[in-house]
């Protein structure tokens, strides 16, 4: 899946992947997270998410990772605040208090640009990317974050009635992906009201513990 295929969409409008509100597993299970005050909590691929707004009304510190331009300037608008843009690497660093944003491919952001991050909220990366993509950016995200314990959220469908994104995400390929470097928690899942475009759809909420 090209960039491109996310810059139209954005561009069009066609974003109904985006929610009017704060995700409610993040309301009800970022506890779980354990998080001292004004931990800094990565959310990778976020959109304009309203996560961004919660996560700071409630003492948190954000930094976020997007390739799209257009969705990061109406996140800082509805934020109601203006960042500072530098460059950083191959991408742009758009800062404001207790956030920062780098825009552009996830793959060139480092370790060194990120910082220290204490947790992950991954609501809509892994779901977003096709399988040949999803082992390239599992194992790039537990380098650049120091397999910073994470609260994941994926879906489970019948992919021959639709096709992603979101992409369906099994169990078994959770653990694939993160069983050799997390404790691997179900904390919730639940039917989608409505479902994906109509297709019968379960959410789960997973906690990733890094094993010691």
């Amino acid at each position: 899946m090209e960039a491109n295929f996310w810059h139209q969409k954005w561009e069009r409008g066609e974003i109904a992947f985006h929610q009017s509100e704060a995700n409610p597993f993040l309301v009800a299970h970022v506890q779980q997270l354990q998080l001292p005050q004004a931990s800094r909590v990565f959310l990778p691929l976020c959109g304009k998410t309203l996560d961004f707004a919660w996560l700071l009304t409630n003492g948190y510190q954000v930094v976020g990772a997007e390739l799209s331009a257009i969705a990061i300037k109406e996140l800082f608008d509805d934020l109601g605040l203006t960042p500072t843009i530098t460059t950083a690497g191959k991408m742009h660093h758009y800062h404001a208090e207790n956030i920062d944003i780098f825009v552009g491919d996830i793959f060139d952001l480092s370790a060194e640009m990120l910082g220290t991050v204490n947790a992950i909220y991954d609501r809509a990366a892994l779901v977003a990317l096709p399988a040949d993509l999803r082992k390239q950016y599992t194992a790039h995200l537990l380098d650049i974050s120091n397999t910073a314990a994470q609260l994941l959220i994926t879906f489970i469908y019948d992919q021959t009635q639709m096709d992603g994104p979101p992409f369906s995400i099994n169990e078994a390929e959770v653990n694939h992906h993160y069983a050799a470097s997390y404790q691997i928690e179900r904390l919730e899942n639940k039917a989608l009201e409505g479902g994906l475009k109509g297709v019968a759809t379960i959410e789960n909420v997973w906690l990733l513990q890094k094993t010691h």
